[in-house]
């Protein structure tokens, strides 16, 4: 099935790979799985073969930053998964990102997944940017600029807010991808989230991937849950 068919990925955090295959067994339709940090370091890859024999697709995201070399080893390895989705931090800079896209290329035996830079985290706000990481730059700047380094590096697309997604596009083109977190309902809160949108606000600002976690995996019928919000999030993607 082509990647473009589906456009929510569910984050999977969960702490055991039982859990994340139980919950996965609710589905009778193929999604895309996202694998993070929890999940991977506590099962291993082992995971993503499991998930990959139920038919869903996976994004392993590791958020890779490290010295040019260690990224590409490491994406490298990444590579052999068989992942349809990975990504890097854009802040480790053009060189190290131009060589984990070669590290991935090395180690695919098949199809290469699609590779995405983190730009800012949705939980980061303007005052964290400026007063703890000392950038004066504005952050929809900031989050442009490392777009602009990802696509120069040969990357297919970035993590970013939905807010940010329009100024992505504009600058460097309506096929380079966008994955966007921070997708809530007003009744949900925000959770440790900052620059948010509604599913059906993300589809009007035309991005084509949304990560949901916690408001499908912890709802009480994540079925409906799922299907209410890409319901919602296609409705505003096909609002001329």
């Amino acid at each position: 099935m082509p990647l473009k068919i589906m456009s929510i990925i569910i984050a999977m955090d969960f702490d055991d790979s039982k859990k994340a295959i139980d919950f996965l067994a609710l589905f009778k339709e193929p999604v895309i799985a996202k694998i993070g940090m929890e999940l991977f370091y506590k099962s291993g890859p082992d995971i993503v073969e499991k998930i990959k024999k139920l038919g869903h697709q996976i994004f392993i995201d590791l958020k890779l930053c490290d010295i040019p070399n260690t990224v590409y080893s490491a994406m490298k390895v990444i590579g052999s998964y068989g992942a349809d989705i990975v990504n890097l931090h854009a802040f480790g800079g053009i060189k190290m990102m131009k060589e984990a896209k070669r590290g991935l290329v090395e180690g695919s035996t098949g199809k290469v997944a699609k590779l995405i830079a983190v730009t800012q985290l949705t939980s980061s706000d303007p005052e964290m940017i400026k007063n703890e990481l000392l950038i004066d730059t504005p952050l929809n700047e900031c989050i442009l600029q490392y777009a602009k380094n990802a696509k120069l590096a040969g990357l297919d697309g970035v993590v970013c807010s939905p807010l940010e997604v329009r100024i992505i596009k504009e600058a460097i083109g309506e096929d380079f991808l966008t994955l966007t977190p921070g997708i809530r309902y007003p009744e949900a809160g925000a959770d440790d989230q900052f620059r948010i949108t509604t599913p059906e606000m993300a589809g009007k600002l035309k991005t084509d991937y949304i990560v949901v976690g916690r408001p499908i995996t912890r709802a009480e019928n994540p079925i409906a849950s799922y299907q209410k919000i890409n319901k919602d999030y296609l409705g505003g993607k096909n609002e001329s």
